[in-house]
């Protein structure tokens, strides 16, 4: 097994920067004061009835919705934290007749305004033509097939795959940069290569993955297990080295954890080929470059890929990601006898990080791979994580965007939440600041405080780039400190934690 190098400074490495300006600095942001990102959920009506649908949507517009003059003082709330991308949702956008106007007052303010509308036949040519002129800087629309029969299937709307692929197009014709929202769950997860593949035909900026939260029309029993996550995120990866758009995941940190490993393990593999350190590591970050086409229409997505002037060094940093997981103890029992105990435990509604325990010795017994269950040589420490991750141009990931750090959802009648993900209301705008909800919230200091997680993710040494979705392990377990539920990595525990 070959050491991970130090990581190159980061003046060595290449930067890559979008064609517009104004991006957050993910590694100097100070998430304490104020968000990456901030989501309005402008109205809940919405024609579609997908089943796995957060804001439980209605046909209706609520009479009770922020108004638009409202709304412009919650676009100027939002203003006050320097330019944070502003994403307006819902149901369907659509549904309002002042989208426009709230879309150019955005704009006006100097703020990147992105949209999501529905897949429905309201996205007409002429529409997103407006989207255009309006100002609007992306539109990010939701595809969870690779066919109309998956994908019309989940939205429970005939139709919505073709005029969904036909807004992508439209969009572009406008030259307007698009991103896609995939939402995995058992109904499509043998379908993720597929619809990645599609989307490489699209001229797209983002695939955005988004995964199950048990919230709204969400449920648990959808959720893929926790060994389906990691292959998934495994997946993504590979294909983020094919296509030619940027991937990122939403509501599952851990896929941040699983770039970093492979990327070092890259590392070391070139090293071991008789690359410097320095070399290797550049090489690793060109080739995490989306295969974009030159002079294209590429946009990296919202990527910041300046790195950290502080490179990590020693024992730590010299560490190759399998070396750090905590040992697996064999129970000496066969492929046969653990399969039938994983299916009587899922059966019985254990939960999946247990599972995946066992499924890591099932893949043992079997002779294949279970990446993060070796044994530990030393425990890395959360500041050269958070050094080795970002030298490891991650990106967005680096800083570490979840539920209440670096992010806030406020709702259609103004009630503001870490997230649309975790249903605790935290203030509300037609009474408070925003500002001063996100920053004063005790929820959500409690949430960007990550010493205060419970459980596994408390320690681990990818704690501070990852700290597991706080809204699934809301939706699961009732506390939004708990351990990521659906995380099949277990970090070794240090001496005297606690004490």
């Amino acid at each position: 097994m070959t050491a991970i190098p130090s990581i190159p400074e980061a003046a060595t490495l290449p930067a890559l920067q979008g064609e517009r300006t104004g991006k957050p600095d993910f590694l100097s942001a100070d998430f304490n004061r104020a968000p990456f990102i901030v989501i309005w959920e402008v109205t809940r009506a919405c024609d579609l009835k997908c089943v796995h649908c957060r804001a439980e949507a209605i046909t209706m517009r609520h009479p009770l919705e922020l108004t638009f003059k409202e709304g412009c003082k919650l676009i100027d709330q939002i203003r006050e934290f320097g330019k944070p991308l502003f994403v307006i949702t819902g149901g369907d956008p659509l549904k309002r007749p002042d989208i426009y106007d709230l879309i150019k007052y955005g704009d006006k303010k100097g703020l990147r305004v992105a949209l999501t509308p529905s897949g429905t036949q309201l996205m007409q040519p002429t529409v997103i033509k407006r989207f255009k002129d309006s100002g609007l800087s992306r539109l990010a629309v939701s595809l969870d097939g690779s066919c109309k029969e998956i994908h019309d299937t989940f939205r429970k709307v005939d139709g919505s795959f073709d005029w969904t692929v036909e807004s992508i197009k439209e969009a572009r014709r406008c030259d307007i940069p698009v991103q896609i929202n995939t939402t995995v769950c058992k109904h499509n997860l043998k379908d993720v290569r597929a619809i990645g593949e599609l989307l490489g035909k699209l001229d797209i900026c983002l695939w955005s993955v988004f995964f199950l939260v048990p919230t709204g029309r969400g449920l648990r029993s959808d959720i893929v297990s926790a060994r389906e996550h990691e292959d998934v995120f495994n997946l993504l990866y590979d294909m983020s080295k094919e296509m030619p758009y940027d991937i990122k995941t939403t509501a599952a940190q851990h896929y941040r954890r699983v770039v970093v490993q492979r990327r070092r393990a890259e590392i070391a593999e070139l090293v071991a080929q008789g690359k410097s350190p320095d070399e290797a590591a550049r090489i690793v970050q060109l080739n995490s470059m989306p295969k974009a086409i030159p002079d294209g229409n590429y946009e990296p997505g919202g990527w910041s890929r300046n790195v950290s002037t502080g490179a990590a060094s020693g024992p730590a940093a010299a560490m190759d990601s399998e070396q750090k997981g905590a040992p697996m103890r064999s129970t000496g029992e066969g492929a046969d006898v653990l399969r039938a105990k994983i299916a009587r435990m899922r059966a019985g509604g254990a939960p999946e990080f247990v599972i995946a325990k066992l499924e890591a010795q099932l893949f043992s017994a079997e002779g294949k791979s279970a990446d993060g269950t070796s044994a530990p040589v030393e425990f890395l420490t959360r500041q050269d994580t958070a050094r080795g991750d970002a030298s490891l141009d991650i990106g967005r990931a680096s800083k570490g965007v979840n539920d209440g750090n670096g992010f806030v959802f406020i709702d259609h009648i103004g009630m503001a939440y870490p997230s649309g993900f975790l249903p605790m209301v935290v203030g509300d705008v037609r009474k408070q600041s925003l500002v001063d909800i996100y920053r004063d919230s005790p929820i959500m200091k409690q949430l960007r405080d990550y010493p205060t997680l419970k459980g596994k993710c408390s320690w681990c040494d990818f704690r501070d780039v990852c700290g597991g979705s706080r809204s699934r392990s809301y939706g699961v377990t009732g506390d939004y400190l708990a351990s990521e539920p659906y995380c099949s990595y277990f970090p070794q525990k240090p001496k005297n934690w606690g004490k």
